[in-house]
């Protein structure tokens, strides 16, 4: 997400500081360079333009030229500015103080609308405490209303489906009926789609917004299509008058133009992201957040919101104890593996430290499910004592353990290596921990 713009960005900055102090030049020839990055990131050029413009006329101030950190300085500003190009604030669902909030999705066919649909009903029952119903009224597409009726079993939802010949914008109607009489908090309404903009597909989403008068009209869009996302994005707020945009698939942006640009030219907020396609993976948009990650200052908020919400506090407390005291065995690993799964992919992580983003391929940190029931396997075919005590597992061992797990010798070292450099690093990290007096609470990630 965004790496190649981080990774520019990040060394027109460190030939910034190299400079020391900064005249105008210095600082023409590294806004030249952010132009470069951005455009070549598929920003909207004139949202380029616009961007460049602020930032200098705020940079080439007395104050920064003469400041005793001047290149920082610089750097404030282009987060500041970065911010704002984002949307400033995090723009949250607008809650009906009568029941039912009812929410309008709203997309091209392909753009994850469905998938997107149940993710925000769960959104809303976890972190909202909000009870949702789904409603399937893409009724042209054959598996589009079994694949909400999937996804919502999957989630324990609700989902709403309307008789036979029924016409959409009834459907709809009906499905808020429905919800009132029972209880629902929200309604969140799938339309139909297609491979392009057409008037009947308009006409249909427009019926079912005069039948429904919804609190939000989202509109879910894949951020791969770079600028096709945004001006698609334009002509469904002409017609709809949006109140939000869905970027979705964020994780396979490595541009990033479509989330640099749709908020400047739409004058809509990008509400939520998609990152995965676990159905947690639909996460609020934080605009400084955002920014932060794209200069490489990572995310540290959202990594710790993210180990709250999968982590067990206690548990954590006791690996935190077993670190410092240089004892973490196999158990604790297979506990971490387990948990870091549950958060997301490595390499998405990874982002969120502050530092990481120029660290190489980070893809290359890679977590998939074939990985994990590897090492998973391994250490499962340890005794009990081996795996308290990783330093007994010697040459006959590993073939035993390699013949339990269905696994190669290779595999085995492979692991024990990795386990080897992960324990001499929290044993480094846990006598700084003892120095500083305190332990991050996201060390044992």
């Amino acid at each position: 997400m965004f790496q190649g713009l981080s990774e520019k960005l990040t060394a027109v900055f460190d030939k910034l500081r190299k400079s020391g102090k900064l005249t105008e030049k210095d600082i023409d020839l590294a806004l030249n360079e952010v132009k470069m990055a951005l455009l070549e990131a598929d920003v909207n050029f004139k949202v380029v333009k616009n961007f460049v413009k602020r930032v200098k006329e705020r940079a080439v101030g007395t104050e920064i030229l003469k400041s005793l950190t001047p290149t920082q300085q610089v750097v404030k500003i282009v987060l500041d500015e970065l911010t704002v190009l984002l949307g400033s604030d995090r723009a949250k669902i607008n809650i009906s103080p009568k029941k039912p909030t009812v929410i309008l999705m709203a997309g091209l066919q392909g753009s994850g609308k469905t998938t997107t649909s149940a993710k925000l009903g769960l959104h809303m029952r976890k972190d909202e405490k909000k009870n949702p119903l789904l409603v399937a009224c893409d009724i042209y597409r054959p598996a589009a209303v079994k694949q909400l009726q999937v996804l919502g079993d999957q989630l324990s939802m609700e989902v709403f489906i309307g008789e036979p010949g029924q016409k959409p914008a009834d459907i709809a109607k009906k499905a808020i009926e429905y919800a009132i009489n029972r209880d629902y908090d929200v309604v969140i309404i799938d339309t139909a789609g297609r491979l392009h903009i057409d008037e009947q597909m308009m006409a249909e989403v427009k019926g079912i917004k005069e039948a429904t008068s919804p609190h939000e009209v989202l509109l879910v869009v894949d951020a791969m299509t770079g600028q096709d996302a945004v001006n698609m994005a334009t002509s469904f707020n002409e017609m709809l008058e949006l109140s939000g945009i869905v970027l979705t698939k964020l994780d396979g942006d490595a541009r990033g133009g479509a989330a640099l640009s749709i908020r400047e030219v739409t004058g809509k907020p990008v509400k939520f992201v998609g990152t995965g396609e676990k159905s947690s993976s639909l996460e609020p948009f934080y605009p400084e957040r955002m920014a932060q990650r794209i200069l490489g200052m990572g995310d540290v908020l959202s990594l710790i919101e993210k180990a709250q919400a999968h982590m067990d506090e206690e548990k954590m407390k006791e690996i935190e104890k077993r670190v410092l005291e240089a004892d973490f065995n196999f158990n604790d690993f297979l506990y971490q593996l387990t948990q870091i799964k549950k958060m997301g992919p490595l390499d998405q992580l990874l982002g969120m430290i502050p530092g990481f983003s120029s660290v190489g391929n980070l893809s290359e940190f890679s977590f998939d499910d074939k990985k994990f029931k590897r090492f998973e396997a391994i250490i499962l075919s340890m005794t009990e004592q081996e795996r308290n005590t990783p330093d007994l597992i010697d040459g006959s061992r590993r073939k035993r353990i390699a013949k339990g797990s269905g696994n190669e010798i290779q595999d085995v070292n492979q692991l024990l290596k990795q386990f080897a450099q992960m324990r001499k690093m929290m044993k480094q990290l846990g006598s700084l921990g003892k120095r500083k007096g305190r332990f991050s609470k996201f060390l044992g990630m």
